[in-house]
């Protein structure tokens, strides 16, 4: 496994295939990169998707077009399906449920995109290795400054699909992520938005075949504080 500092060890490409939790964001999409880098073979995409509507669970973009960055980057995506609102069992439910799929499968190890929430990887850590399932943080303890440095140098570009306006001003919402943007946060928001901040959605990136199309609709606000954009592909009427 990755020790806690977040450094592969050296026998990590031999010991198997690894699925990634994928939001469709910019944190999940840094940590397909850092798992390619080192040869690591990721059989899969796992999305979270209330099955109600048909979004991805938080980011509340289509799971269509998640689907659509999985085959930009020849990837199989497997949906799990949680209703609104989820309780935590039922959240608990649903996972075990695809974590039993992935070890017949012959897949036992899950990576994701965390960087600093130690509540959030112990409880990751945790539910999974109760499933025999080895959780892998290939970001994890990386400064987010340089992340989002690297964001931009390697030409992953996205596109700001929710705000928290308790922390952070929803006119940042439906914003591209680049330079500008980077540079208007306010010195108090984490770069990489790793307190919930903001969360992305990736319309394009070196490592997709090809590039998402997408169209920005209108913005919704939710829970009384977040900023919805919606999108659409582009190829939708």
């Amino acid at each position: 496994m990755a020790n806690r500092a977040g450094v592969w060890y050296p026998g990590i490409v031999e010991t198997g295939p690894v699925a990634l939790s994928w939001s469709g964001g910019k944190d999940s999409l840094l940590a397909l990169a850092e798992l390619t880098a080192h040869g690591v073979d990721v059989a899969e995409l796992l999305i979270n998707v209330v099955d109600s509507t048909s979004h991805a669970v938080m980011h509340d973009v289509p799971a269509e077009l998640l689907h659509e960055q999985a085959s930009a980057l020849g990837l199989p995506c497997r949906e799990i399906q949680l209703p609104e609102h989820a309780s935590n069992a039922e959240y608990e439910t649903a996972i075990a449920t695809a974590m039993r799929a992935l070890r017949a499968d012959g897949v036992t190890r899950v990576a994701f995109g965390d960087l600093h929430l130690t509540d959030v990887r112990a409880y990751r850590e945790a539910q999974l290795g109760a499933l025999g399932i080895e959780a892998l943080f290939p970001l994890w303890g990386r400064d987010t400054t340089h992340l989002m440095a690297q964001l931009l140098r390697e030409r992953h570009r996205a596109v700001v699909v929710c705000v928290d306006t308790d922390q952070l001003d929803g006119a940042y919402c439906g914003r591209d992520v680049d330079e500008q943007f980077l540079t208007d946060l306010p010195a108090e928001v984490d770069p990489a938005g790793e307190n919930g901040e903001y969360h992305t959605f990736v319309f394009a990136s070196p490592l997709f075949a090809r590039e998402v199309g997408i169209r920005r609709g209108e913005q919704t606000t939710k829970l009384g504080r977040y900023r919805y954009q919606d999108l659409r592909s582009a190829g939708q009427e």
